[in-house]
């Protein structure tokens, strides 16, 4: 493992546990602001490795990576210009996106961001860390790693968020979701999402994968609908037929969503990706937050024992009001008539579509002329029976 990397005498500048892609950000750019940093990366795991997700990545999430001098992702996966909605009762939008969107590995993705971060001068070394304890002028981890700044950006079961005492995450900010690899490729060049009927919003997906074949999921956005993985997968070959994932692939995980409320006190202890909750709760997207929440860790980092403060200041005004509109579209979206008014005018209308995928692809906001067209297809359209007054109800529930 090279030189060792922990010892009584040295303090790190920075250690960031979990090497995916809110750490390896939170690393690329703490060297990027102060290079020549002393910077720890912390893994559990061997690079490269599998990690339980869609693969999409969004076109955003390249320009962070291009701000932190990050050249070549794009070439890891083929473009997916199109995406794909349909609802239950078969309304359905099918349209290019603002931009290209792309589909990588996760095993190949976080690799590559991990040799980013190390080419750019952090250590990484795999070890699983188990204990927290912050001091006044450090953060010590296993008793022996010591950091003036921590970040914890290893994932929805955070060792590093427990220690600082967070909450649990209830049943309804926490998704769960089953993915795995078919053979059989969807629609060519498109991110394809058939949202499920029942109690509770859940969508399968079928994204295309370099190589051939698909990334194929279930995902429930409340763990108490979640069911058993026989449920989970039943449900996935009812709305993609004729996709079955290899059972070798199949991986479930749990997805903390930003319904969460935010937690991130005071001190030198951060909080990024999903071990912030920072889990689209429109979408299951992931990885654009993880990375523009790790790049704002990174920067937050240099203030030491003020860290922790200006993290959160960083994190509201970069999130705070995407935050307050996919919450209040979220708990929307979960009736039926709203989502098939959303996808009819997203069919209808491109700047409701263009805003849509902004809303659940990275940190857009209800334009007001996107939200005019949803709620006139909304007044005129199934929700007329019991909720007359769409536009106004509509109006109220996104404040």
């Amino acid at each position: 493992m090279g030189e060792p990397f922990y010892d009584d005498e040295r303090v790190h500048d920075l250690v960031v546990v979990g090497a995916g892609p809110a750490g390896s950000a939170a690393a690329l750019n703490a060297l990027r602001l102060a290079p020549g940093a002393s910077v720890l990366l912390l893994d559990s795991a061997e690079f490269p490795r599998d990690k339980t997700c869609g693969d999409g990545v969004a076109a955003e999430v390249f320009d962070l990576l291009d701000e932190l001098g990050v050249t070549g992702i794009r070439e890891l996966g083929p473009e997916t210009p199109r995406l794909r909605l349909r609802t239950p009762s078969g309304r359905a939008v099918d349209r290019v996106a603002p931009r290209p969107n792309r589909v990588i590995r996760r095993e190949v993705l976080d690799a590559a961001l991990v040799d980013a971060a190390v080419t750019a001068g952090a250590r990484l070394h795999r070890h699983r860390v188990r204990t927290v304890e912050v001091r006044d002028d450090r953060v010590v981890l296993d008793g022996s790693i010591a950091a003036r700044v921590v970040v914890g950006a290893d994932g929805a079961n955070s060792v590093v968020r427990r220690a600082l005492g967070a909450p649990p995450a209830p049943p309804e900010g926490t998704a769960v979701a089953i993915r795995g690899y078919s053979p059989v490729s969807g629609e060519p060049g498109t991110l394809s999402i058939e949202y499920a009927g029942g109690t509770y919003p859940a969508y399968a997906w079928s994204f295309p994968v370099a190589g051939g074949g698909a990334n194929v999921g279930f995902g429930v956005f409340d763990k108490r609908g979640a069911g058993s993985r026989a449920e989970m997968l039943e449900r996935l070959a009812e709305l993609l037929p004729g996709q079955a994932p290899a059972p070798g692939t199949l991986r479930a995980h749990h997805l903390p969503l930003s319904t969460t409320p935010r937690f991130q006190p005071d001190g030198r202890v951060l909080l990024a990706g999903d071990a912030a909750a920072k889990v689209n709760p429109l979408t299951g997207e992931g990885i654009f937050d993880a990375v523009a929440s790790g790049i704002l860790a990174g920067r937050s980092a240099l203030h030491g024992a003020g860290a922790g403060a200006a993290h959160r200041a960083a994190m509201e005004r970069t999130f705070g009001r995407h935050h307050r509109h996919v919450v209040r579209l979220a708990r929307l979206a979960a009736r039926p008539q709203f989502l098939d008014a959303a996808i009819g005018a997203a069919g209808a209308h491109q700047r409701v579509f263009d805003c849509a995928v902004s809303l659940g692809l990275a940190r857009g906001v209800v334009t007001p002329g996107a939200f005019g067209l949803v709620a006139a297809h909304l007044a005129r359209g199934a929700l007329r029976r019991g909720l007359r007054g769409g536009r106004r109800a509509a109006s109220r529930a996104l404040g």
